[in-house]
């Protein structure tokens, strides 16, 4: 009985330092004042970044991927992602993502493509232009509609935004998408236990999101333990680390631009 119970507590303290690890990213993040959490929501920054191409000066097809940090203390744990697309010659972006609050959660619609999400600003993730971007906006259109979990949403370990970003890229051929370790239910994968990298370039297990490994030439390694990942980038070197994303060289922005 000495033995077990000894046995369990080096279990406990063992769990609790993995936690404490896990968590301490995140803690910094609010702790630095580096997350928005002051303000109500309809308050908060929703401007353009000036980074996508307005659609009267760019007449070719636009296939853009953004992501900015979570609303309020969410934030701290990760990043809301977001597909906005321009068909050639259209005068207006439609985004698609999926959003906690609605039924169905997958929304696409006419807006600004690269808004500040309440308060906090985006990174673009993937640029596609022309031809390929052209291909590829219908496939996308399609594959949003058909997302499995539109009536369900949760915000761990998924399904959520981040999970409808992933499925949406591996179901379009071509549309490779390095996703931020922040990016929190990514490595959601629904039905199964392995399947292709966002970005295409490699391969990752996980169950149930809750647990999983994905090795990819434009990931990396990457290690999700309870939903929060760690990993190292070789190709453009950096550490990620949960609540901070990298330390080291930017991610490469994906696409043909």
């Amino acid at each position: 009985m000495k033995k077990t119970l000894a046995l369990l507590g080096r279990w406990a303290a063992g769990l609790i330092l993995l936690l404490g690890a896990l968590l301490a990213g995140p803690v910094w993040m609010l702790a630095s004042d580096q997350i928005v959490t002051d303000g109500h929501w309809s308050a908060l920054d929703r401007s353009s970044a000036d980074i996508a191409p307005l659609p009267e000066d760019v007449s070719e097809a636009v296939v853009q991927v953004y992501a900015a940090r979570a609303y309020n203390w969410r934030g701290a744990f990760g990043v809301h992602v977001w597909i906005a697309t321009k068909v050639q010659n259209a005068d207006h972006y439609r985004l698609h993502q999926v959003l906690s609050w609605r039924r169905p959660t997958v929304v696409s619609s006419i807006d600004t493509p690269d808004r500040s999400w309440f308060g906090n600003s985006p990174e673009l993730l993937a640029d596609y232009r022309g031809e390929q971007a052209q291909t590829m906006i219908p496939q996308i259109a399609d594959a949003a509609a058909r997302f499995p979990y539109a009536e369900l949403y949760r915000v761990w370990p998924g399904p959520n935004s981040n999970s409808f970003i992933a499925w949406v890229a591996r179901e379009v051929p071509g549309f490779n998408v390095s996703l931020p370790i922040t990016a929190v239910g990514k490595d959601y994968l629904f039905d199964s236990v392995f399947a292709p990298a966002p970005s295409g370039t490699g391969y990752q297990l996980s169950l149930g999101g809750v647990v999983g490994l994905l090795v990819a030439k434009e990931e990396g390694i990457e290690l999700n333990i309870l939903g929060l990942g760690v990993g190292v980038d070789i190709m453009r070197p950096a550490i990620k680390l949960p609540g901070i994303a990298r330390l080291g060289m930017p991610a490469k922005v994906m696409g043909n631009h």
